[in-house]
C-alpha cells in the first residue's frame, strides 16, 4: 500500500458494483468534517472503522469541545453514516472514555450505547485499553485514570474475525506448571461454586500460544507532541489484525494526525482517513512518507 495511491481498480468487483465509485478513496486522507464527508462514500465499502473521536469537553483548543449533556445528539449523525458505509461483516470499533462532570463520572458513553443499539448497532463486545505509562495524578475521591473503552460495534452477529491473528506467547508459567501432570489436571475440572466452568489443564500442552483476553496492555504515545489525544500505532494495529485481512479497507473519520492510517499502511491494508485540520492532515501525510515499521500488537504486558 502506498500513501500515494488513490482507487483500486478492483473496487468494482469487491463490492459488486458495476461502476467505479469516486468515494471513498483509498490510501487517502480528506480535509474535511466526517459529517460532510461520509455522505460522499458509497454504502457498505469500509470493512473497519476504527477510531477515537473528541470526548466530552475534551480537545476544546483543537475542536472546540462537545458538552457532556449533548454528546449523544452529535454523535448519532455520524454513527448512522457509518452504519450505512460499513460493511455487513464489518466491526466498528470505538475508543472513548467518561468525563468526570461535577464530582461524578457523566453517562454520555453509556447513554450513547443504548442510543446506537436503538439505531440498529450491536454492541458486540468492550475492550479495555490498559495505558501502562497513564498520567500520574491524584483526586480526593478517585484515583488516576489507566484504562479506556474500546467499544465494539457490528450490524450483525455473525461478522469477521480472525483470533489466530492476535494471539499471545503461552508465558513462562507453562514450563513448570505442565511438567507433571496430576490426574485431575488430566480431565475437566468443574468449578466449585457450580458456575458451569471448568477447566483441563492439560489442554495447554505442546500449545505456544493461546488466545488472549479483552484487556490489552499498551503504552499511550508520547513521541507524537503535535496532537492533544494520540492512541499508540499498536492499539489500532491490534484491531485491524483481529478484524481485516490484507487489502481490506480501514476508515477513521476523527483520523487526527494519522495513527491509524500508519497502522493500517503497516500491515497491508489500505487506509481512509477524515479530518479537519489542515495542520493534522499534513502531520499525517509526513508520517506515511515514513517507511513501515512493524510493530508489536499482540495486546501483551
Amino acid at each position: 500500500m502506498s500513501s500515494q495511491a488513490t482507487v483500486h481498480e478492483a473496487l468494482p468487483q469487491r463490492y459488486g458494483c458495476g461502476q467505479l465509485a469516486e468515494h471513498p478513496m483509498l490510501d487517502h486522507i480528506y480535509l474535511g468534517n466526517c459529517r460532510e464527508v461520509l455522505p460522499l462514500f458509497a454504502p457498505e465499502s469500509i470493512d473497519l472503522i476504527v477510531t477515537s473521536p473528541p470526548y466530552a469537553d475534551q480537545r476544546k483548543h483543537s475542536y472546540g469541545g462537545i458538552h457532556p449533556d449533548e454528546y449523544v445528539e452529535w454523535f448519532l449523525p455520524i454513527a448512522d453514516e457509518l452504519y450505512r458505509v460499513l460493511r455487513p461483516a464489518g466491526s466498528f470499533v470505538l475508543n472513548i472514555k467518561e468525563r468526570t462532570v461535577n464530582g461524578e463520572r457523566h453517562t454520555y458513553v453509556i447513554e450513547l450505547i443504548l442510543a446506537m443499539r436503538k439505531r440498529g448497532w450491536l454492541w458486540t463486545e468492550e475492550y479495555c485499553w490498559h495505558k501502562k505509562n497513564c498520567y500520574p495524578g491524584k483526586w480526593p475521591n478517585r484515583f488516576r485514570d489507566a484504562w479506556e473503552r474500546c467499544l465494539h460495534f457490528t450490524k450483525r452477529r455473525d461478522f469477521a474475525m480472525y483470533q489466530e491473528a492476535v494471539m499471545v506467547p503461552v508465558g513462562d508459567w507453562a514450563v513448570e506448571r505442565l511438567r507433571a501432570l496430576s490426574e485431575t489436571d488430566k480431565k475437566r475440572d468443574e468449578s466449585k461454586a457450580n458456575s458451569g466452568f471448568g477447566k483441563k489443564v492439560a489442554n495447554w500442552v505442546g500449545r505456544d500460544k493461546v488466545y488472549p483476553t479483552n484487556v490489552l496492555h499498551f503504552a499511550t504515545e508520547c513521541g507524537n507532541k503535535a496532537h492533544s489525544a494520540v492512541f499508540p500505532v499498536a492499539l489500532p494495529a491490534w484491531f485491524i489484525r483481529l478484524f481485516t485481512v490484507e487489502g481490506d479497507v480501514i476508515l477513521d473519520p476523527f483520523m487526527g494526525s494519522g495513527t491509524s492510517a500508519v497502522a493500517a499502511r503497516n500491515l497491508s491494508r489500505y487506509y481512509v482517513g477524515i479530518e479537519s485540520l489542515p495542520e493534522y492532515v499534513e502531520i499525517a501525510r509526513q508520517r506515511l512518507l515514513q517507511p513501515a515499521l512493524m510493530e508489536n500488537s499482540n495486546g501483551s504486558a
